[in-house]
This record gives structure tokens, sequence and C-alpha cells, in this order.
């Protein structure tokens, strides 16, 4: 059964990356739990009074999402592997805007083994994993999909290796080698 959701959720993808809107309807309903459950956790330890709320989250990445024309959707992996890159730019986009204006203090250290804490006031931690995952990116675009994949988006490996197209093992020697090279970019900057 689930087989046959993903399948479907992957036909209503890509009718709707062909320009059919009534795809897009129908697909909406299938997808909003799971977009709910990634701002979820990329929002889990987020402090009291945030700025933003896990709802507003995926409707700011949904809207976001609808306007996005040219993507060959592969498969439903594919479509919340790109809306946990949307809410991550949406979160540090935010965090950046907080930030501005503001002076001074050391960046400092982030745990790549706990799950995301990407909020509670944590902004200058968020901005410097982005920055140094961008950097990443220059030098291994594969190792920083990885990390986004796996840190933001909350995909297993096996999740991971499926949009990727790549096996388990892969993705785990690549988010070990990533995560060292991220934690060794992060202390350079504390």
């Amino acid at each position: 059964m689930a087989d046959d959701e993903s399948s479907e959720t992957t036909r209503l993808l890509r009718a709707w990356a062909n320009g059919d809107r009534d795809a897009l309807d129908r697909l909406t309903p299938r997808v909003y739990n799971e977009l709910r459950r990634i701002a979820g956790r990329c929002m889990q330890n987020e402090r009291p009074g945030r700025t933003i709320q896990t709802t507003a989250l995926v409707h700011e990445a949904y809207l976001k999402l609808v306007n996005v024309t040219n993507v060959d959707w592969q498969d439903r992996a594919h479509f919340f592997a790109v809306s946990a890159t949307v809410m991550r730019r949406i979160l540090v986009d935010r965090a950046r805007r907080r930030l501005a204006g503001k002076r001074g203090g050391k960046t400092p250290q982030i745990n790549l083994d706990e799950v995301p804490d990407l909020g509670s006031g944590r902004a200058r931690e968020l901005i410097a994993l982005d920055d140094a995952l961008n950097a990443l990116a220059q030098i291994d675009p594969h190792k920083a999909q990885v990390i986004d994949l796996r840190f933001f988006g909350g995909l297993s490996a096996e999740e991971t290796a499926e949009v990727l197209k790549v096996s388990p093992r892969t993705v785990m020697r690549n988010w070990r080698l990533a995560r060292a090279w991220l934690l060794e970019e992060l202390s350079k900057n504390s």
C-alpha cells in the first residue's frame, strides 16, 4: 500500500510539473503532513516567542514550491528533499535578518550528531552552518547534499540514497566525511 501511495504521489508531482494545476490540488493533502513533520524537525527546539510557527514555515515553503517552474520531480523523496532545502533557506534568511545590524560575537560550535536545533535563538549558529555548508557545496556538492538531506530534511540514509541515486553505504561515507569537514570549518570561525 505504501508503494502505491508513493507511486501516486510521484505521478501527481510529475503531472503538476507538466502544468496540471488539478494535480497540485490533489497532491497538497497527500504531502502536507510530511511537510509539517519536516518543518517540525527543523524547528523542534525553537524558543518560545519564536518569529515563525511550524505551520507558517510549511505555508511559506509551500508558496515557494508552487511557484517553482522547470523542476523534473524524480519522486516523492526528491520533492521532500527540495522542500527541506526550501525550509532551510527560509530559516537561514530569517536568522540573517534578525542579526542584520548586530555586531561581534564568536561563532558557537554546532554538534552535527544532534538533531537540528535551528531555532532557540541560535541564529548565528544557523548562519555559520549555512555558510560552511555553502563552502562545502563549492568543493563537493554531493557531500553538501547529503548533509542537507539528512540534517535539515531528516531523511534516513536509505531515503537519501534514493534521492541521490547512490547506495546507503555511499551516503554514510559521505555523511561522515562531510560532518568532519564541516566541524573543522566551523571550528576555524570559533
